[in-house]
């Protein structure tokens, strides 16, 4: 993809601190990170959502994450951690990438957003259960 700096780290364009690698992702330290230990995991190839990606892709993000979890709770003494990807206008990179990073009772990580509006999660919740079921079925 053109004028993609993840793509750019992954053609070797754009110098970065590898930790990972193999034939569908790769692993880099961010370059901006919120703690010590900030870890980012890409697609090698180009896409924008967790949706976009392959079943093999999207499981191997995950075995990796693990691992790179026991990595930050071995070297740090972390009260905790966060994993975390924005979809979508808020992928503000517009290149799938999983962010991993080391947390602190009082690093000043929040989570903010407005009011709190009453939702009826029972007529919702059933409603996207009937469209998950039909998506399994169908094979997605």
């Amino acid at each position: 993809m053109e004028d993609c700096i993840f793509c750019d780290i992954v053609e070797g364009v754009i110098d970065s601190m590898i930790i990972y690698e193999d034939e569908l992702i790769l692993g880099f330290m961010d370059i901006y990170p919120f703690n010590e230990g900030h870890m980012l995991l890409i697609t090698k190839n180009h896409k924008l959502d967790l949706d976009e990606l392959s079943d093999e892709e999207s499981s191997r993000i995950m075995k990796v994450s693990k691992i790179l979890v026991r990595v930050l709770k071995k070297k740090y003494n972390l009260d905790g951690y966060s994993i975390m990807q924005n979809g979508g206008a808020f992928n503000d990179i517009e290149h799938y990438h999983l962010h991993i990073f080391p947390r602190y009772k009082y690093d000043g990580f929040n989570w903010t957003f407005k009011e709190i509006i009453p939702i009826d999660i029972k007529e919702i919740g059933k409603e996207l259960a009937v469209e998950v079921s039909r998506l399994i079925d169908n094979k997605h």
